[in-house]
């Protein structure tokens, strides 16, 4: 029996409750690998990824627009799981050398990889140069006269887009949403044109929402130059850069698509007001991404055919009303692709039950990882969903707490969940959801090594990142 959301397809329950993956049982994972480990389904991640090539390129297919899909290398990233994304038809969005380092070693064409950050050394930048990577997305003013130097340098030409902050706010907690101007990534569009808030929020204090630019009219504002509309002036006026287009992203774990319609309106008025400035109309826009999955039980993750479509007829009609031709369009899934993919598998230690100010008993379930191998809901208070996955139990469930071996109070791994009321020492028990930023944010908090992460398909393991041994975390320290 398949467990469904938010396991991966490939996760099972046999009869005697033993969980299997792809084929192969806990027990056995537990026993090649040890544990904690993270645990991969490939065939699922392959699934995911051709499954939103497929739906955004025949959704935009439909509006006579081209759309590329990029892999989020910050969710995860290691040669193998590169290889598989590009395999399946995505290119590779990266936000450091290393990343870029692990794509290009991965055989990833230079072509199909992008470059973020809000802050790249000029180390980054050279070597994105020298790889032909396909595009540079450039964050600032100065970043542009950066790179265009570097460029000309080299007697090469830069392909770069310009990263705006459209004011759409949307997603989950405040540190993963990009695109309100109060925070560090890109340029703002506010002072140019007025900037439209989705997903809950509001249009800014001093913009009535009936000035809201619509078509051309909208894009003749007599204000001021936006930092946006400044950074697109700057790189159109250097010759060492080719300004392929502009790139939007308004946060992670978004669930509607709403956030979307209204930033890609506001980008491409935004073109068009470039193209009545300069008579340069950019070939290309990024819609950024950051895809909801499901973490709990009952959630319910965006349908890739569904947003394609909301978006594909957003776009169309935004191009319409400021009446320019399309452009060619990318879109990052972000989380969407690997997370639901991956599961972390443990082994219990110490069950602890702890009464609680209301009067009820929470039993504390101490795992031999943490904060350490998922940082995330310490960091962004993010919920998760584990069970027991090595035997069946028909005892009473109770109220607890996944907790970790660290040297802090806030070393939680699941905050609540509802667990046999036998749980106990040597328990077998996997947190779903955890491809993304699990073993990407992974630390060595308390000196503990960062756990293997392990790639299951078609009934066989293999290692695709080795465990960390504590000879590892002693080789770096130079007495």
């Amino acid at each position: 029996m398949t467990l469904g959301e938010p396991w991966s397809r490939g996760v099972s329950r046999d009869e005697s409750g033993v969980v299997a993956v792809a084929g192969v049982g806990v027990h056995d994972l537990a026993a090649q690998h040890g544990t904690p480990a993270y645990v991969l389904d490939e065939a699922d991640l392959r699934q995911r990824a051709a499954g939103y090539r497929r739906a955004f390129g025949s959704a935009f297919a439909e509006i006579g627009a081209g759309v590329d899909v990029y892999y989020a290398g910050k969710a995860f990233l290691s040669l193998a799981v590169a290889r598989w994304v590009h395999e399946e038809g995505l290119r590779v969005d990266t936000a450091t050398g290393g990343e870029l380092a692990i794509a290009l070693r991965a055989g990833v064409p230079g072509a199909h990889i992008g470059l973020h950050g809000n802050n790249k050394s000029d180390d980054e930048i050279v070597t994105a140069l020298e790889a032909g990577v396909g595009r540079i997305i450039v964050d600032s003013l100065v970043e542009i006269d950066r790179v265009a130097a570097l460029a000309g340098a080299r007697g090469l030409v830069a392909p770069v887009m310009v990263r705006v902050t459209t004011g759409v706010h949307a997603g989950g907690h405040e540190y993963i949403s990009t695109a309100h101007e109060d925070q560090k990534f890109g340029l703002s569009v506010a002072a140019g044109q007025p900037s439209a808030r989705s997903a809950g929020t509001t249009l800014p204090a001093d913009v009535a929402p009936d000035e809201r630019p619509a078509g051309r009219a909208g894009a003749r504002d007599a204000l001021p130059d936006s930092p946006a509309m400044t950074a697109l002036l700057r790189a159109v006026e250097r010759p060492e850069l080719h300004l392929l287009g502009i790139h939007s992203h308004i946060g992670s774990q978004i669930l509607d698509p709403t956030g979307f319609e209204v930033a890609a309106r506001v980008v491409l008025t935004l073109r068009a007001q470039l193209a009545e400035r300069t008579g340069v109309l950019v070939d290309e826009v990024d819609l950024g991404g950051g895809y909801g999955i499901a973490y709990l039980p009952g959630e319910v993750a965006l349908d890739p055919d569904r947003i394609a479509k909301d978006v594909a007829a957003s776009v169309a009609a935004s191009a319409a009303d400021v009446g320019t031709p399309l452009p060619r369009f990318s879109i990052e899934p972000g989380r969407a692709i690997v997370g639901p993919a991956g599961m972390t598998l443990y082994t219990v230690g110490t069950v602890k039950p702890v009464r609680i100010d209301d009067g009820r008993t929470r039993t504390y379930v101490s795992v031999d990882g943490g904060m350490s191998d998922n940082i995330r809901p310490a960091l962004y208070g993010a919920q998760y969903h584990a069970e027991i996955v090595g035997r069946r139990s028909d005892a009473e469930p109770v109220l607890a707490r996944v907790v970790g071996k660290h040297c802090e109070s806030g070393d939680i791994v699941v905050h609540e969940v509802q667990l046999p009321g036998d749980v106990r020492a040597g328990d077998l028990l996997a947190v779903a959801a955890t491809g993304a930023y699990g073993r990407s944010m992974a630390s060595n908090y308390n000196q503990v090594p960062r756990p293997p992460v392990v790639a299951v398909n078609a009934g066989a393991s293999r290692v695709l990142l080795r465990r960390e041994t504590v000879e590892d975390l002693l080789a770096l320290d130079q007495g």
